[in-house]
């Protein structure tokens, strides 16, 4: 029996583990899907290992592909668009609409899967495929019903002067570990409901979704070459396959390094389309007219969700000084309370991430920070990637713990005193991705929410999401926005047609 259809039975943690834990020192090994086929060729020395964040052993072999592998995907996806370009959108639909009804089915087996190869508990797992589906079905409808524009133009002669939409061509999709699949979907989905065909390739370290994913494709009938996906590291596999000539487009979300590397990758293909959704250190700003009841909570659901391995987190509070004190314990007795690890919260993804965190860390120990909670971790994790959730305040401003994106359960409180303060202290980060706003002042609403440097403001609330909205940032958080019309603008080509 296949890997992939081993793995499909495999829908309670009771019996992933249990398959795990029976390979008797064999290695599950992931395959890439190209051409509506899984390539279940076998090369020892090509293959990564990915990790089980909870322990630490290796979960999974991953394929390192080379240029030929990549070449063969986008020769696949280059040979689809000939005919999924021409193809009727009520088609495209139907295609989307059976890929989210088998995600529906087997959504407890890809909730478990997320959940071990991520490290992120079962409850977050189900929300983010929950999430998933809902991007196939968002652009399944979508598609059938957006609109152009058209108008006469008067005079000697008249003229009718209307926008027409193309797709694009081939597209690298490129995802990253932290929300394997709702992020990886919310890419394939509108690449393939705007008549794109696509090369998608998830993070090494969490790829068994995407694999899965595969399978989902071949029984939704998906025409072949449509949508592969292929597996690999970022300089190798991610770097030939934006670098190819075939490839028309990018759609990237990940750190902000990666994206500088893609931009280089592709600065001589001019007409590549690029969307870059890059990294965040996301500023709360909480004043003095909130309800700590429920201030407390969504600050500390904002931090330290999926161990605060979300790119749209808020790692840097800033407390009106008025209840600053007061915040401080009650937020404190809260992240106590709630956030236990191996309970509510899990292990951060990986050995290199754990020692990435920990860096910061000890820089903050350096700075003599206080730690409201939380501690250094060790140097060497026992029994897997585990960060205890760590609170921490008298940072100074110009501090790296507070300027760069760390990337884990780690989230800084500060005072302030006026809004235009508050503002100038959220504004002063190269990264400008989101930004949560506390306060019952609607006139403030506006007033600072408009003023804030952040493609996404949330406002009493966070991580709303409505697809046809824009998604994305501003300075060094990337370019370009996806969601709705913006997504049509990354996988389309726009002409102005002028007829007599």
């Amino acid at each position: 029996m296949s890997s992939i259809s081993r793995l499909w039975e495999l829908d309670t943690l009771e019996s992933a583990s249990d398959y795990l834990a029976n390979l008797q020192g064999k290695q599950l090994h992931l395959h890439n899907f190209i051409d509506a086929q899984f390539s279940e060729q076998l090369f020892s020395e090509s293959w990564l290992d990915s990790h089980n964040p909870r322990t630490g052993e290796v979960l999974a072999k991953i394929p390192q592909s080379g240029l030929s592998e990549v070449n063969r995907a986008v020769e696949a996806a280059s040979k689809a668009f000939q005919s999924w370009s021409q193809s009727p959108r009520q088609e495209r639909s139907d295609v989307l609409l059976r890929i989210a009804s088998i995600i529906q089915e087997k959504r407890e087996l890809f909730a478990v899967w997320e959940s071990i190869d991520q490290g992120k508990t079962l409850a977050r797992a189900r929300v983010e495929v929950d999430r998933a589906i809902s991007n196939f079905r968002y652009f399944a409808t979508y598609t059938l019903h957006e609109e152009g524009s058209a108008r006469y133009v008067d005079g000697q002669p008249s003229t009718l002067t209307y926008e027409h939409r193309s797709p694009v061509g081939v597209f690298a999709l490129i995802s990253p570990w932290n929300m394997p699949l709702y992020l990886l979907t919310w890419k394939i989905a509108p690449c393939i409901a705007f008549g794109c065909t696509g090369v998608a390739k998830p993070s090494e370290v969490t790829s068994i979704t995407a694999y899965l994913l595969g399978e989902v494709f071949r029984q939704a009938k998906l025409p072949p070459g449509v949508m592969n996906i292929i597996f690999g590291d970022g300089p190798g596999t991610g770097s030939a396959l934006v670098k190819s000539p075939r490839v028309r487009g990018v759609s990237f979300t990940g750190g902000t390094k990666t994206g500088i590397r893609i931009r280089r990758d592709t600065v001589e293909d001019i007409g590549k389309h690029l969307s870059l959704e890059l990294g965040g250190k996301n500023p709360t700003l909480i004043f003095d007219d909130v309800n700590l009841a429920e201030a407390v909570p969504l600050a500390a659901t904002a931090a330290f969700e999926n161990s605060g391995q979300i790119c749209l987190c808020g790692s840097r509070i800033y407390v009106h000084k008025v209840i600053y004190e007061k915040f401080c314990s009650q937020f404190v007795e809260y992240v106590r309370e709630h956030y236990r690890c191996g309970d509510t919260i899990g292990p951060v993804v990986s050995k290199a991430h754990y020692d990435k965190i920990r860096t910061y860390l000890l820089q903050a120990q350096t700075e003599d920070a206080t730690f409201l909670t939380g501690e250094v971790p060790t140097e060497i994790p026992e029994g897997g990637y585990w960060i205890t959730p760590t609170v921490l305040r008298d940072v100074d401003d110009q501090s790296i713990v507070l300027r760069e994106e760390i990337f884990g359960p780690v989230v800084t409180i500060s005072p302030f005193d006026t809004e235009e303060e508050v503002i100038e202290l959220a504004n002063d980060n190269p990264n400008g991705l989101a930004s949560i706003l506390l306060t019952k002042d609607v006139s403030r609403m506006r007033r600072v929410g408009e003023r804030i440097d952040a493609g996404l403001v949330w406002v009493n609330c966070w991580l709303v999401r409505e697809l046809g909205t824009a998604f994305g940032g501003m300075k060094a958080s990337g370019t370009g926005r996806e969601g709705g019309a913006h997504s049509r603008d990354v996988f389309t080509n726009l002409r102005t047609i002028h007829v007599r």
